[in-house]
């Protein structure tokens, strides 16, 4: 998959995906003005061009936005390395909406008809962080 920034000076490269998920946890949604939107990727991303910015928000991830335009680009887990990188960058791709994470801090004020599984920011940890938490 290819695709960019709002103006263009990032291109990104990622393995192709057919699935995206979305977080609405208060760091993505303070982030993004909403719930994030990405696409899990490995950690064979490409970014072409010289205004990727990064910003580390937790000790095991780091954001990356373009430092000319503000796009999202990506969040990446520090230890594996692994890409979630922002849906919106591959305009006219054909995504599925697999899964929502940190349910239990999406706001009342939305509401997504997809039927997806939920997991609430509890459930994530337990799930894939190592040990636990």
């Amino acid at each position: 998959m290819k695709g960019n920034c709002l103006c263009g000076a990032i291109e990104v490269t990622a393995n192709d995906a057919r699935q995206i998920g979305l977080c609405h946890c208060s760091m993505c949604r303070r982030w993004t003005g909403g719930p994030f939107f990405a696409v899990h990727c490995d950690d064979k991303v490409r970014f072409d061009g010289d205004a990727v910015r990064t910003f580390r928000s937790s000790e095991w991830a780091e954001r990356g936005f373009c430092g000319t335009c503000g796009s999202t680009l990506y969040y990446r887990l520090v230890p594996d390395g692994e890409y979630f990188v922002s849906a919106g960058l591959f305009l006219g791709h054909d995504f599925e909406l697999a899964s929502q994470i940190f349910i239990d801090e999406k706001p009342a004020f939305y509401e997504l008809a997809n039927d997806t599984e939920k997991l609430t920011g509890q459930q994530v940890f337990e799930r894939f962080a190592p040990g636990g938490a």
